[in-house]
Formats: structure tokens, C-alpha cells, sequence
């Protein structure tokens, strides 16, 4: 600072040449009062927690309190020159440092001169500075500018160090938060901070280290599901390919099983009707069997009765030969009665003739009746074996209605079978129509869950990681602000402020210099 500026001050507060002069003059009186304001002053700060966390031990308090006596002898001198500037830059840049705020600083400043002010009038009440005359007045009068002055610029450093201490983090987080704005993760604050902003430099640093991981774990992860997503969309198509030939193979076999089914149907009808048919014939030679049981009993019958005619023929026979015979005999007695029984020998002639006649007639009936039995026994013959011909027939029309009746039931089961599996095939032929259109869906799905990888992808590798040579550095499909310059106090830039105080030592440095340290 320089003298012209603190002059300003000075005139500003009224702090003439005369009260400047008072100082020197009651330093010897400054120097008594100032031990016990002083311990006074430490005593409140020993007991205050917010204060008392600044000083390690009492022997860390003792130097501070030894330093600002140290302090206070020089404001005594009233010689506000570069030397008492840079003591007070020191207290001012160390309560920023440390992070003491003003509102302490002053406080307990107000009872360092409360125990000073009672200690420079002689006693504890303000009616004893009149008894001392006015000089008493002015030499607190005096004291009291000081203490404000000092205060005062120690405050001011302290804001100007905040300000500077400000300016730094500002102006980082500004140029970081730019390469950020442009997708470049490789930001990091490397400046140094003073303590107090030391957790913000942390946090941001910690906050993109763990972005940038997340956002090169995102591209992987994109890259990875992209490969996914373009399999899962080939398979989907292959299967989608696969179930629409399945599909249309299932639409053949379920035509061909229904036409099978039609068939079977008609062959299950034709063999009713078959097995119906065989049922007439069955009945037709049932009924031809019983004709020809009635012909083999009427042939019988007649068989029996031509027996009876060869016994009458065989009777007419005897008949014949006995009328022959007494004609004969006729003719011997007609004979024998000469010319009287002529007449009488014609008539045996013609019954011998007659007889002879009937007994050829009667072998004629016998020979023709021979025939006739013969005629009837094979008749007889072949009646019994078109019976047993039919009865042949009948036991096979038998098994041929047994076997139709199989084979329609067969068919009849077959039929129902393949009716369900017509209808089960026609459900799967849904079923795989459906799946086809699934698959399909899931095919377009996939397509468009590749394109938002893509973007995803597109998006993630427009940060830069720093990681495989910057892969996933290109630029960004949407436009980026460009971070707007903080502005400092007075309309001037955060680029453009230079601060009045020297630069904030780096963490741990000048830990061990109790100057940094020891004026509260």
C-alpha cells in the first residue's frame, strides 16, 4: 500500500497530526493496559469454541498473544508506515487462511479495547476519564481510531485474500468448466486453493474423474449393447426368415392334413356304406341259403315221391304180368272150349297184348323214373353245394363286414385324429403366424434400439476421456456454450482482476513459521 493511500485513510477518519501525537506520548500508560486487555482478549477466545479450534495448545496462544503486543507497541508509535502495513497484511491474509471471520475478529477486538479504555481512564467507568482532564478523551479517542484503522485494513486484507482466493477458484472453475462445456473430461483444477476452497478443487476434480469413468463405461457399455443389439437384429431377422418358412410349411401341411381329412372322411362314409352293402348281401345269401334249404327239402320230398312211384310202377308191373298170365291162361281154357271160346280166346289175346304193353310202359315209367331220381340226387347235390357255397360266402361276407367294420372305425378314429391335428396345426399355423409377426416387431424393435445405441454412442464419444488416445474425442452433434466469464466486484472480469496481496502459499507450506500465525 502505498503512503498517499494510507494518508487517504487517515484524513478520511479524522486521524489528524495532534491525536497521531497522543500515541507516543501514553505509550509507557499503552503498555501497562495492553497485558491484561490482552488476557483478557485470550480468555474470551479460550473460551469461545468457535475461536478456540484456531490455536493448538496454550503455547500457540502465548506466542499469538506475545506477537500482538508485539503489534500493538507499534501501532503505539503511531509510525503507520510499509512496516505496520505488512504486520497487518499478515493478520489479514492468516484469518483468511484459516478461515477466522471478521465477525470474531471484531468481537473480540471490542473486548481488547473495552479492557484498554478502562485500563487508560484509571478505573471502570467512563466518569473517571473526567477527572483525568481532557487528554484522557483524546488519548482513547486516539487508541480507538487506531484500533478501527487497524481493523479495518486487517478486515480489508482479509476480504481482498478472500477476493484473490475467490478469483483463483473462479477463474479454474471457469477454464475447466469450459473444456468440460466441450466434452473434454480430461479437466482437472490444478491450481492451488486456499484450505477453505481446498474441497471444492477436491470435489470437482473427484466429480469428473467419476464422470469421465462413467462416460467411458457408457461408451463401452453402448459399444458393447450396439454389437448386442446388431446380433440380436440378425438373429431376429434370420428367425424371422425361418418362421415365416416354418409358417408357410405349416399353412401346406395343414391344407394337405385337411385334405387328408377330407379323405378319410369319404373313405370312413364308403366304408359305412360298404359295410351297410355287406350287410344286404349277408341278409340276400342268409335268405338265398334258406331258398336253398326249401329246394334241398322240396328235392327230398320229391325224391321221396318218386320212391312211391316206383313202387307203383313196380305194382303195375306185377299187375301187367298177372293180367298177362291169365290171359294166358284165358287162351288155354278158350282153347280148350274150341270154337265156343273163340271169342273169348281174342280177348285174352288182346289183354296179353295189353298186359305186354303195360309191362313195357311200366319199364319205360321205371327207366324214366331212374333218370328222374338221378336227376334229383344231383340236383340234391348241387343245391347242398351252392348252400355250402353260399354258407362259404356268408362266413366271408362275414369278415369282410368284420373287417369294414375295422377299417371304418379305423378310419372314423384316424379321421377324428387327424381332425385335431388339423386343428392343432391350424393353432400352430396361427401361433407361428403370430410369432412371425413378434419376431418381425422384435426385429424393428431391435433396428431401432441399434440406431439409439448409435446416437447413444455418437453422444458418448463426443466426450473426451483421455482414454485409447482420445477414441471417443469428435465433436458434438448439439451446438455448446461457451462458458460466460464470472465477473468481479466493479464490473472488471475475473481474467482481468490482479490482487493487491501476495499469492496464498500452497497447502502445509509455512506451517512451522509462527509468523503466519500468531496475531489474532
Amino acid at each position: 500500500m502505498s503512503n498517499q493511500e494510507m494518508q487517504s485513510r487517515l484524513k478520511f477518519a479524522a486521524f489528524d497530526s495532534k491525536q497521531q501525537s497522543l500515541l507516543p506520548k501514553a505509550k509507557s500508560r499503552i503498555e501497562r493496559v495492553l497485558p491484561k486487555a490482552l488476557d483478557r482478549f485470550y480468555d474470551v477466545v479460550r473460551k469461545t469454541p468457535e475461536t478456540a479450534r484456531f490455536f493448538s495448545d496454550e503455547n500457540h496462544m502465548s506466542g499469538a498473544k506475545a506477537a500482538q503486543s508485539r503489534h500493538w507497541n507499534n501501532i503505539a508509535t503511531a509510525q503507520f508506515d510499509d512496516d505496520y502495513y505488512e504486520s497487518v497484511r499478515r493478520i489479514g491474509e492468516r484469518h483468511a487462511i484459516i478461515g477466522l471471520e471478521p465477525r470474531w475478529y471484531i468481537g473480540a477486538y471490542a473486548v481488547l479495547l473495552e479492557e484498554m479504555f478502562r485500563g487508560l481512564a484509571g478505573g471502570s467507568g467512563v466518569k473517571r476519564l473526567v477527572p483525568g482532564g481532557s487528554n484522557d478523551i483524546e488519548l482513547i479517542i486516539s487508541v480507538l481510531k487506531a484500533a478501527l484503522m487497524d481493523m479495518e485494513l486487517s478486515v480489508s486484507i482479509y476480504f481482498e485474500r478472500t477476493k484473490a482466493s475467490q478469483e483463483v477458484v473462479v477463474e479454474a472453475l471457469e477454464r475447466e468448466l469450459s473444456r468440460l462445456s466441450r466434452g473434454d473430461l480430461t479437466a482437472k483444477i490444478d491450481a492451488d486453493f486456499a484450505p477453505e476452497y481446498a474441497g471444492v478443487k477436491t470435489n470437482f476434480n473427484e466429480a469428473v474423474t467419476h464422470l469421465r469413468e462413467m462416460i467411458s463405461a457408457v461408451a463401452d457399455s453402448a459399444e458393447a449393447i450396439g454389437t448386442g443389439t446388431r446380433e440380436i437384429a440378425q438373429a431376429s431377422e434370420d428367425l424371422a426368415r425361418r418362421t415365416e418358412s416354418n409358417a408357410a410349411s405349416i399353412e401346406e401341411t395343414s391344407a394337405s392334413l385337411t385334405q387328408i381329412d377330407q379323405r378319410l372322411k369319404a373313405i370312413a362314409d364308403a366304408g359305412h356304406k360298404t359295410v351297410e352293402r355287406a350287410d344286404f348281401a349277408i341278409q340276400a345269401v342268409n335268405g338265398g341259403r334258406t331258398i336253398a334249404d326249401e329246394a334241398v327239402q322240396a328235392m327230398g320230398r320229391v325224391s321221396e315221391s318218386a320212391k312211391g312211384i316206383d313202387a307203383v310202377i313196380e305194382g303195375l308191373d306185377k299187375i301187367a304180368f298177372q293180367t298177362r298170365v291169365l290171359a294166358m291162361n284165358a287162351a288155354v281154357e278158350a282153347g280148350r272150349a274150341g270154337e265156343a271160346g273163340r271169342g273169348f280166346a281174342v280177348v285174352a289175346d288182346l289183354v296179353s297184348a295189353l298186359a305186354m304193353r303195360a309191362e313195357e310202359e311200366a319199364k319205360l315209367a321205371r327207366d324214366q323214373l331212374t333218370v328222374t331220381q338221378t336227376d334229383i340226387g344231383t340236383a340234391v347235390n348241387a343245391v347242398e353245394r351252392v348252400d355250402g357255397a353260399l354258407a362259404e360266402i356268408t362266413e366271408g361276407v362275414g369278415e369282410v363286414h368284420t373287417l369294414l367294420g375295422t377299417m371304418a372305425a379305423d378310419n372314423q378314429t384316424q379321421s377324428s385324429s387327424v381332425t385335431e391335428i388339423s386343428s392343432a396345426i391350424s393353432s400352430m399355423d396361427q401361433s407361428t403366424q403370430q410369432n412371425a409377426a413378434m419376431v418381425e416387431e422384435t426385429s424393428a424393435a431391435a433396428r431401432n434400439l441399434m440406431s439409439e445405441v448409435g446416437s447413444l454412442s455418437e453422444r458418448a464419444s463426443a466426450f473426451q476421456t483421455g482414454a485409447g488416445s482420445g477414441k471417443h474425442k469428435v465433436s458434438l452433434s448439439a451446438p455448446v456454450t461457451k462458458a460466460r466469464s464470472l465477473p468481479a466486484s466493479g464490473g472488471v472480469s475475473a481474467k482481468a482482476y490482479v490482487s493487491p496481496v501476495a499469492a496464498l502459499p500452497a497447502d502445509g507450506e509455512g506451517q512451522g513459521d509462527a509468523d503466519n500465525w500468531n496475531d489474532f
